[in-house]
């Protein structure tokens, strides 16, 4: 077996790395661009029953920023530390159009040894299970239910942002009875209950759970005196890697090491890839360094975390949760008296 191997709930993946679903994974070429850099599998632009949900696409807007909440051009040589700020959407296609073509493309990804995840954000539960029990007639092999999206609150009744683990356990039961195939569940991360939210997933039948979705956030612009982009946006970036390493962390010491955790939300780089996967995390999603980089992160970072590998002489199964199991608490840490006098201004 590859040392990149990795396997998540009843999935084995080539290896950990996971194109994340965002809109560089609307149409067919780009889901092949992200297989053809070698990722483990390829999570396609989320669907939904909502016409509020695809219209918001057309009312999208995106910006980059540096780290010092300057906005910058986009392009594929902004500095490491540029994230993105966004108003987003789902995919433009109707169900039965997005449904066609996520077949096709995961028929295409086994010859790469792949997956192309299908991915449902939930709005209305019966519809939801409509679709889901469509995407396994139809021979998917893998879905994906958003239930963690930052944007229910400014997108009513188009997407959700599941904050109670017992909501969060009804939906997920809910699909389980209708689908044997392996579900993977996405949460929140606008929660101090994440681990929680993961633990009534894991319950209700869920396969893997990915944590955890980007936040709301308001950046206003000193200049105009206004919000950027005229409103609250879906921010994540570099900076959330080790927010998102504690979720892991915490879940993993909630549910147990035997349950799969799919990290998104900071990953840039190979050796992010292995920070996630010591928090806890089986495999890792990695979309907007794609969306302002382009494609050639995605074997850029392989080949990083496959060097990565080597020179530690670790699997990536090997690598999972080391760094989590050896989290101690505050007070078992060694007492250094007075060590706070070394880090004040003199």
């Amino acid at each position: 077996m590859s040392i990149l191997s990795t396997t998540v709930g009843r999935v084995t993946l080539k290896n950990p790395l996971i194109a994340g679903s965002a809109e560089h994974l609307i149409e067919a070429d780009g889901v092949r661009r992200a297989l053809k850099a070698g990722v483990g599998a390829v999570v396609v632009k989320s669907v939904n029953e909502s016409q509020a949900a695809r219209d918001q696409l057309q009312r999208a807007e995106y910006m980059l920023l540096d780290d010092k909440w300057n906005p910058i051009p986009w392009r594929e040589d902004a500095p490491a530390s540029a994230f993105i700020a966004c108003r987003s959407g789902l995919t433009p296609q109707s169900f039965d159009a997005w449904l066609e073509q996520t077949a096709q493309l995961d028929r295409e990804a086994k010859t790469y040894d792949s997956l192309a995840v299908a991915s449902i954000i939930l709005a209305d539960l019966d519809e939801t299970v409509r679709m889901a029990r469509h995407v396994e007639q139809a021979g998917l092999r893998v879905l994906e239910l958003n239930i963690g999206t930052p944007y229910a609150s400014q997108a009513r009744g188009a997407v959700s942002t599941e904050l109670d683990p017992g909501n969060v356990a009804t939906i997920v039961s809910t699909v389980r009875q209708a689908i044997s195939l392996p579900l993977w569940v996405k949460i929140t991360g606008q929660s101090e209950r994440v681990p929680d939210l993961a633990a009534a997933a894991f319950e209700a039948g869920g396969d893997a759970v990915v944590m955890a979705g980007r936040s709301l956030g308001l950046i206003p612009d000193v200049e105009t005196l206004e919000p950027m982009l005229g409103t609250t946006l879906g921010v994540g970036g570099y900076w959330n890697l080790p927010l998102t390493c504690q979720w892991l962390a915490l879940s993993r010491a909630k549910v147990g090491a035997d349950k799969s955790l799919i990290a998104t939300n900071g990953a840039q780089t190979g050796l992010d890839i292995a920070r996630m996967m010591l928090a806890g995390a089986s495999a890792v999603e990695m979309s907007s360094p794609v969306m302002i980089r382009g494609f050639g992160v995605l074997s850029q970072a392989l080949a990083d975390f496959e060097a990565y590998l080597s020179r530690k002489q670790l699997s990536a199964a090997q690598l999972i949760g080391i760094a989590a199991d050896k989290r101690k608490p505050f007070p078992a840490m060694p007492l250094r008296t007075d060590n706070w006098k070394n880090h004040v201004p003199r």
